[in-house]
């Protein structure tokens, strides 16, 4: 099947490729989508969709450069979540240079969907779900990242699946406490600005986001943000699990004496 590019912006441009293998084809740049070092890509390899991540022209040479693109790569090829994008590869590309190789994302970035009005409860709803599992995913796995923004985070065309394009580049042996809020910062800043353009108030969500947000306050964890987002609390759950220990002795305690 030959899916469209349902992401292509308004801006896009064709670039010729010179390939007489045959191997590549269609190659597409995508500037909604790029980022402060790098250029992204839509191209057919072998006549199936992909996306390349490429250092920036004026970078490609520098040796600082082409290390921390190596290292990026290194550290996304073993991830596997289904809500972050694969990485596949990592290869030469006729005319723009080495390339990380990654799934095709056939949707719109949340920028976009905020910026057309077009948000639906669905989105709200993986954004609460989704993407706090593929950012505790990250946490887990000790990956330095970027800060996490609308920019980053694409949903699919049919189906409305999240998935994060911008994850991760370095590995690292713990993280530290300031890597670990400023993620739960962004998630507040992320649910923020979707809030604001919602056509309902949602004040539970919204206190959510003010908290992930407050220095002196905020969530730990992302499983806190998590258990918040569900509706209940670390403490609840603490409490849960104490009584249900004391029904346990208890019942234990009353089939010994029976």
């Amino acid at each position: 099947m030959d899916q469209s590019k349902a992401y292509v912006s308004k801006e896009e441009k064709k670039i010729p490729i010179n390939d007489p293998t045959g191997k590549w084809s269609d190659l597409t740049l995508l500037p909604e989508w790029a980022e402060k070092d790098y250029d992204v890509y839509t191209v057919r390899k072998h006549g199936k969709w992909v996306m390349l991540k490429v250092l920036k022209p004026e970078l490609q040479n520098d040796p600082k450069y082409r290390q921390m693109l190596e290292q990026e790569f290194d550290t996304r090829y073993n991830l596997a979540h289904p809500n972050i994008v694969m990485v596949n590869d990592f290869e030469e590309v006729p005319g723009i240079g080495k390339a990380i190789i990654t799934d095709d994302v056939y949707g719109y970035s949340l920028r976009r969907l905020i910026d057309e009005k077009r948000l639906t409860p669905k989105i709200v709803h993986r954004l609460q779900t989704q993407l706090l599992d593929a950012m505790e995913y990250i946490q887990e796995n000790h990956i330095a990242h970027d800060p996490i923004t609308p920019d980053t985070i694409i949903f699919t065309e049919y189906n409305e699946n999240l998935k994060l394009i911008n994850v991760g580049y370095d590995r690292q042996d713990r993280l530290s406490r300031q890597d670990s809020m400023a993620d739960i910062r962004a998630y507040g800043r992320v649910l923020h600005e979707v809030l604001d353009h919602l056509p309902t108030s949602l004040p539970r969500l919204r206190r959510i986001a003010q908290k992930c947000e407050d220095n002196e306050r905020s969530f730990r964890t992302i499983a806190d943000v998590q258990l918040a987002v569900e509706r209940r609390s670390s403490a609840q759950m603490y409490y849960l699990i104490i009584a249900f220990i004391i029904v346990l002795v208890m019942i234990l305690f009353w089939l010994t004496r029976s």
